[in-house]
């Protein structure tokens, strides 16, 4: 009897169809035969307007997640820092692949860029990593960078921007590595929610024996701890894209969860961080706990303004 052919729903960026190409390499080597679906979604086709002003629950995700729905594919692969904060209840995150370097960069054609220089713009669409900048580099001006990577790097070639601030995955899985000119601490720029990971998400219907050898071939067990304690702190601020909130989890010598999160106001005057250890098997009890301390001293009266703010959100 044949094996089933695995349907892999993913955008149709050459970043995503990277991190799906990967995955379906994995499960190749599994026995598990693989088709790549790709497609647009909301967040590739409106490039007009920042990411907060078009919404951020599945802006990235949902014509993927309708494709699962219909049972056109069999699995969605996404950048785990786009999936929204809650899976709708028809559908599960089935693996996170290993994580990738999870540090933020700065990119410049020019080879002695200096982020320090008064006056400078740097390009990007992260309300988190705005925030940061006017916090920590608050001589500097940021300018909104939508787009694939290769767009966002032909802006920078043409001169609308200094430099580009972006993850180091999408970076250096792109070979754009020759163009790193700083990268940004991770304890000081912490990275959001899952940056560096892949996530792999299928309806909670799809076939159990089929799910157990899928998890098997491509879940990378620390990272997916590390995950729960980091989708939990996200879910329970009730954050998204949108809402510059930050967490990275670890694991120590001893194999327990360090997590370190919290949430910056827009402005980047107001900042509020825990850190806390927690047994791995408590992974998501710590996401909880630590986004209870951030809320409870501070947080919440950020996000209360954020949402002011915004309106909508």
């Amino acid at each position: 009897m044949p094996e089933t052919l695995i349907r892999l729903a993913t955008r149709a960026s050459r970043l995503a169809l990277w991190q799906t190409e990967h995955v379906a390499a994995l499960l190749n080597q599994a026995g598990l035969p693989t088709e790549i679906v790709s497609m647009q979604t909301t967040g590739d086709k409106v490039l007009d307007r920042s990411l907060d002003k078009i919404g951020s629950k599945g802006v990235f995700t949902e014509e993927l997640e309708e494709s699962l729905r219909r049972g056109d594919t069999h699995l969605a692969i996404h950048s785990a820092k786009d999936v929204q904060s809650s899976i709708p209840a028809d559908l599960e995150l089935l693996a996170f692949l290993e994580r990738e370097k999870v540090n933020d960069v700065v990119i410049s054609f020019q080879e002695n860029f200096d982020i320090s220089k008064p006056g400078i713009v740097l390009g990007t669409s992260s309300t988190r990593r705005k925030a940061l900048l006017r916090r920590f580099y608050p001589q500097a001006s940021t300018a909104e960078a939508r787009g694939n990577l290769q767009t966002r790097v032909r802006k920078l070639e043409e001169g609308q921007y200094d430099a580009l601030v972006l993850a180091y995955a999408g970076v250096h899985r792109m070979g754009y590595d020759g163009l790193i000119r700083h990268e940004l601490p991770a304890g000081k720029f912490v990275p959001p929610v899952g940056q560096g990971s892949i996530a792999v998400e299928c309806s909670r219907f799809l076939d159990n024996k089929l799910k157990d050898r899928i998890k098997q071939a491509i879940d990378h067990p620390n990272t997916h701890r590390c995950l729960l304690a980091e989708r939990a702190f996200l879910r329970t601020m009730e954050g998204g894209c949108s809402i510059p909130s930050f967490a990275l989890a670890t694991l120590t010598p001893a194999g327990e969860v360090r997590l370190h999160g919290g949430l910056i106001s827009l402005s980047g005057e107001e900042y509020v961080d825990f850190e806390q250890i927690a047994p791995a098997a408590q992974a998501e009890g710590l996401g909880m706990a630590v986004a209870e301390h951030v809320l409870g001293h501070g947080g919440a009266a950020i996000l209360a303004s954020i949402r002011e703010h915004r309106g909508e959100l």
